[in-house]
C-alpha cells in the first residue's frame, strides 16, 4: 500500500518582517521605487508582500479578532509604550511598536476601553529629531508624518482619505521662491508619500 506524504511548506510566523511587508503593500502605489528599496533592504521580494498582506487581509476580516488591540500584540510582541491619553472627553491607550524599517519611527495604535482600534499609523519617535520643514519643497516622500506637516503648515485641514490607512492634508506653504501656495500631502500608514500643487480636489493637481 503506497502512501504519500504532505510536502508543503508551512508559511512562517507572522511576525514583524511580515507587518512591515503590509505597511509597504499600501505604499507602493504612492512610491514603487521606495518600496523596491525597502524590499531589497530586508531580503524579501514582491510575492513575499503580496502573501503577507493576504495573510493580514484575512486577520482583519476575521470576526473573533476585527478591530481589537490583540492582533497587533500577537504580530508585534508587547508594545515598547503603553499610555493613556485624553482626546476631548475620552481616555484612551497610546500603544507603541518600533519599526526596524524606519529605526526614527514608531508604530502607534490608539485603543478604546474594551481592546478596540481607534486609529493606527507611524508616528515619530519621542527621541528622534524631526525634519526641517519650512517650504513645500522639504516635504519629501516618507520624511514625515501626519502630524509633523500638520504642525509645521498650520492650520492644516484634513481631509478624508482615498482609501483605507490613508490620509490627506490641505495647507498652504510657500515655495521654494518664497510664494505661498495651496498643497495637499498624501498620507498612507502616517507616512507622507506625495505632495501636489494647487486647491483641493482640483483635477489639475500637479506634483510640488
Amino acid at each position: 500500500m503506497s502512501s504519500t506524504r504532505d510536502t508543503t511548506t508551512a508559511p512562517p510566523p507572522f511576525g514583524p518582517l511580515q507587518f512591515q511587508l503590509v505597511l509597504l503593500r499600501r505604499m507602493a502605489d504612492h512610491q514603487p521605487g521606495l518600496v523596491e528599496d525597502a524590499l531589497r533592504e530586508l531580503g524579501v521580494e514582491r510575492p513575499d508582500m503580496r502573501e503577507a498582506n493576504r495573510r493580514w487581509q484575512a486577520m482583519l476580516h476575521s470576526s473573533r479578532r476585527r478591530g481589537t488591540v490583540s492582533r497587533y500584540r500577537s504580530v508585534l510582541g508587547p508594545p515598547e509604550t503603553a499610555a493613556e491619553r485624553r482626546i476631548g472627553d475620552l481616555t484612551c491607550e497610546a500603544l507603541t511598536w518600533p519599526v526596524p524599517l524606519w529605526p526614527d519611527l514608531r508604530f502607534e495604535v490608539l485603543t478604546a476601553p474594551g481592546g478596540g482600534v481607534w486609529n493606527e499609523w507611524l508616528i515619530r519617535a519621542p527621541d528622534a529629531a524631526g525634519p526641517g520643514l519650512r517650504t513645500a519643497e522639504d516635504l519629501r516622500p516618507w520624511t514625515c508624518t501626519v502630524d509633523e506637516a500638520a504642525r509645521a503648515f498650520a492650520p492644516a485641514r484634513p481631509m478624508e482619505g482615498t482609501a483605507p490607512t490613508r490620509w490627506r492634508l490641505a495647507f498652504t506653504a510657500p515655495d521654494a521662491a518664497g510664494a505661498r501656495r495651496p498643497y495637499v500631502a498624501e498620507f498612507t500608514w502616517g507616512l507622507l508619500q506625495r505632495v501636489t500643487a494647487g486647491p483641493p480636489d482640483d483635477p489639475g493637481h500637479s506634483p510640488a
